[in-house]
């Protein structure tokens, strides 16, 4: 069977340092699924940071905005964490991704190293599920200006410093006035990162094709400030009445530090992150999988 895709990108775990060991592990793992690749008749592109550090070499080698336009399918080897920094980037592009987990299975980087062969053989001949996920925009202005502005995948959030008490926060829906509340902080997630931060912190679940946010108060002074489920076409605006040393993060890998009065908008981006998964996957196989759900019966 010979692959529908003709340029396929490869890309790993490369922002964060790592053994010679776990280096070596890597680049048998990535060199294994691209010669898997060539046999399928696939041109197979290296991420650049990626063959750096797995002192892979014999491949062309583009980096991220490169690869968004010049391949039909990408390939992330890893976890979650690099999944979404990838979504993020590539979701203007329209891309599709497939995730393969090094490591535990992964909400969003579900096929496993060891049956990798297996999935794809199917899925590059165009027997698979298609996955779209929205992402947010978020900006904080200070002062009427942006001063910084980021993607996320999973959520944004608001948090107060590390030794400091609580943060007040003034919440608005689309220019409506919500509550000012009282918290260790305030989630805003995808249906994505429903199973993130926000799960952890008393959220509901939301399904992937659900057209919607979820606002998630963390550690709330008054017990009656409860989750919330919102549009996702609304913009939501948080604003920082009070608390030092407070914090927006976005997805956990960007962080913007927060002035008194400033305002973190968060809307949907018109771009959308394309998953591609195993013939017969649902959403419900990931959520019983993780979560544990029918342990023991």
């Amino acid at each position: 069977m010979k692959s529908k895709f003709r340029q396929v990108a490869l890309i790993g775990k490369y922002h964060t340092a790592v053994s010679a060991a776990a280096a070596g592990s890597t680049r048998v793992a990535l060199e294994g699924i691209a010669h898997f690749l060539g046999s399928m008749g696939c041109d197979v592109v290296f991420e650049r940071e990626t063959a750096a550090t797995a002192g892979i070499t014999g491949y062309t080698m583009l980096d991220v905005p490169a690869i968004g336009s010049a391949c039909d399918l990408v390939l992330v080897v890893g976890g979650d964490g690099t999944m979404l920094g990838i979504g993020r980037q590539l979701a203007k592009h329209g891309v599709p991704l497939i995730g393969i987990n090094q490591g535990r299975l992964g909400f969003i980087t579900d096929i496993p190293l060891d049956h990798y062969r297996d999935a794809l053989t199917q899925m590059l001949g165009g027997d698979y599920e298609e996955d779209h996920r929205s992402i947010m925009e978020a900006r904080v202005m200070r002062d009427g200006d942006c001063v910084f502005h980021a993607m996320a995948m999973n959520d944004v959030v608001v948090n107060r410093g590390a030794t400091s008490g609580m943060v007040e926060l003034r919440v608005e829906v689309d220019g409506h006035f919500v509550a000012n509340q009282r918290a260790d902080g305030l989630i805003v997630a995808t249906p994505t990162g429903s199973t993130a931060y926000a799960l952890s912190a008393g959220g509901p679940l939301l399904h992937p094709s659900t057209p919607g946010w979820v606002l998630v108060p963390i550690a709330p002074h008054t017990l009656s400030n409860r989750p919330i489920v919102l549009p996702d076409a609304s913009e939501v605006t948080i604003a920082l009445v009070s608390g030092r040393d407070a914090s927006a993060n976005f997805d956990m890998q960007s962080l913007a530090s927060l002035l008194h009065g400033d305002r973190i908008t968060v809307k949907r981006s018109q771009h959308r992150v394309r998953f591609l998964h195993p013939r017969g996957w649902t959403y419900f196989d990931t959520l019983r999988k993780k979560l544990h759900w029918n342990e023991g019966n």
